[in-house]
């Protein structure tokens, strides 16, 4: 790939990740797409000069963020169809990752443009993977709503979540959340906290909810990551088999939902429940 080549095509849509705090973490592959693309859509140009003045970086920026992604995605769309190449960035971590970019990716593969993703640092997968919660299986929320109502409705439904669970927080909202975390959840929850990542004050917080309020009371700066640890999963006394009989004797639904159902209680998975349901049918036959 060369600059201004290819006009006969199509351009590519790179999704390139950046550091999210180290600027040692930019991949060599990423640090080559970034200098051979025809353009960069940045999420904030101000911001990604100083990862470009780093490196050396002279491809043209133009700004890429959520208040002008319809517009900009438009033009943005036209230069790959002119055949230029353009490497997506956000400030920080893997673009569309609860950053802009969802929208441009999904018009791309709609107007038949090639997307490629050129991996890298995330937020969201380096806290899970230091945070010593289990990662068997996880599920990505976002960020937390703002007022309290809301973020307790948001946080009610983990009461029984067998999976950790990751937010992203803003600092100032921390102490709140955790204090919404430990109304909802109860004292016990166990939780990690992981703040600056990759910087020089990174920091990482394991414990109980109830220690983790008393340990962020004050005031906290940084970027954040909430980690919610998986609810306490209790042994049903009657068997999967005893279970299926008894949930469609008392209910209406189809054995597909019901499937579905005992295997949220169980903490297995659906096909493993299925084989089950198939056992109960030839044995009642």
């Amino acid at each position: 790939m060369t600059k201004g080549a290819g006009r006969g095509r199509c351009g590519t849509l790179y999704v390139v990740a950046t550091p999210i705090g180290n600027l040692e973490d930019l991949t060599p592959r990423a640090l080559r797409i970034l200098r051979e693309v025809d353009l960069v859509a940045s999420e904030d140009t101000r911001h990604s000069r100083k990862l470009f003045n780093h490196y050396g970086i002279e491809t043209p920026l133009t700004s890429y963020f959520q208040h002008n992604e319809a517009a900009k995605g438009e033009r943005l769309l036209h230069a790959l169809q002119e055949g230029r190449d353009v490497a997506l960035i956000s400030d920080a971590g893997t673009p569309a990752i609860s950053d802009p970019g969802c929208l441009l990716v999904q018009r791309c593969h709609e107007a038949g443009i090639p997307v490629s993703a050129i991996p890298g640092p995330s937020a969201l997968i380096a806290a899970l993977s230091m945070a010593g919660l289990p990662t068997e299986r996880f599920a990505f929320e976002g960020f937390l709503p703002a007022k309290t109502h809301a973020r307790r409705q948001a946080l009610r439904p983990l009461q029984s979540e067998p999976r950790t669970t990751v937010f992203y927080e803003a600092p100032h909202r921390l102490a709140a959340a955790l204090q919404d975390v430990r109304a909802e959840l109860g004292d016990e929850r166990s939780v990690a906290v992981v703040r600056e990542l990759t910087k020089i004050h990174e920091e990482l917080f394991r414990g109980t909810v109830a220690q983790a309020c008393e340990h962020f009371s004050g005031k906290v700066r940084g970027e954040i990551v909430l980690l919610i640890g998986p609810a306490e999963q209790t042994v049903p006394e009657e068997s999967v088999r005893d279970a299926l009989r008894r949930w469609r004797a008392e209910t209406d639904l189809p054995m597909r939902e019901i499937v579905k159902q005992v295997a949220k209680v169980y903490g297995l998975s659906g096909s493993e429940v299925y084989k089950e349901s198939l056992a109960l049918r030839d044995e009642e036959e």
